[in-house]
């Protein structure tokens, strides 16, 4: 039996940062400005840490104007929606990321909805959530944009696929359903409550799965030659070692699946990519500029 074929999510993000690089140079030389990234860090997490660390690296490598503020972890939520305020008032800023989680005693909606819409690089202000869901123009959040790139780029026209979303959250499994209805997808969003839930699975061309419980998606609950999108990132303990797995039970999809995306190396490089994509969005509509016609 022929394995599935493996996406890969670093190549593909490393292609599309690099496009991104050559749009900025081109609005740099066509339009004479640079797009521009804020990022915003409260306190000390550390997996927090890297992700900025990581996405100030890639908006430097694709020629963008990168900006991080700390804010300490006894920062107060007035301090933290000023700065917000500050950086939707900068012109020179076009996306602005707060990175979650907050310290608990700060109400991340409230930070969140005081982005500017047009600046919510991320996709989660409420005004952008509502244009997509109405198949408007939005910021989309960076996730599940990436599983669509990655899905068109594999099957070309999704129109008529039958794809089921195991999971509901605001930040992938509802805009990913919004997402794939504008391909013309038939969409079903699966969640725990779900019954006979691996029947529901076994219909999908397009099966989705992001849900944050390790392998939970078995083999069994896989149409034969179906795609496999694995958003999930566990940390578990197996054989004495640390390691990660995703939300689908990679050997066993492996013999049934006709694509998946691995953990690690699947969709999570794609999530800084489309942060990047989505900056020079979010930056030529607010000036009204044309996006580079760039391949």
């Amino acid at each position: 039996m022929t394995e599935a074929a493996i996406i890969d999510g670093k190549a593909f993000a490393a292609k599309l940062r690099a496009k991104v690089g050559r749009e900025v140079e081109a609005l740099k030389s066509s339009s004479d400005f640079v797009p521009g990234l804020a990022v915003v860090l409260v306190g000390e997490d550390p997996a927090s840490q890297v992700y900025v660390r990581n996405k100030g690296r890639a908006t430097d490598e694709a020629g963008m104007n990168g900006q991080e503020f700390r804010l300490p972890d006894t920062a107060s939520q007035e301090q933290v929606l000023a700065q917000v305020a500050a950086l939707n008032a900068d012109d020179a800023i076009d996306g602005i990321l707060v990175q979650l989680p907050l310290p608990d005693r700060i109400d991340s909606g409230a930070v969140l909805d005081a982005i500017d819409p047009a600046k919510d690089v991320d996709g989660f202000h409420i005004l952008n959530v509502g244009r997509l869901s109405t198949g408007n123009e939005a910021l989309v959040p960076c996730t599940p944009l990436g599983c669509v790139m990655m899905l068109k780029d594999r099957l070309g026209d999704l129109a008529g696929l039958e794809a089921v979303i195991v999971g509901r959250s605001n930040i992938v499994g509802k805009p990913m359903a919004q997402l794939l209805l504008a391909e013309h997808c038939t969409v079903t969003i699966a969640h725990s409550r779900t019954r006979d839930l691996a029947a529901v699975c076994r219909r999908a061309d397009i099966l989705v799965a992001a849900v944050g419980r390790p392998e939970m998606v078995r083999g069994d609950w896989i149409k034969p030659g179906a795609t496999v999108i694995d958003v999930g990132i566990n940390r578990i303990e197996r054989d004495g070692k640390t390691r990660l797995v995703g939300d689908v039970a990679f050997a066993e999809a492996l013999s049934v699946a006709g694509a998946i995306t691995p953990v690690p190396g699947g969709v999570g490089p794609m999530t800084i990519a489309c942060l990047l994509h989505n900056t020079v969005t979010a930056a030529c509509r607010r000036r009204g500029v044309a996006r580079p016609n760039i391949e």
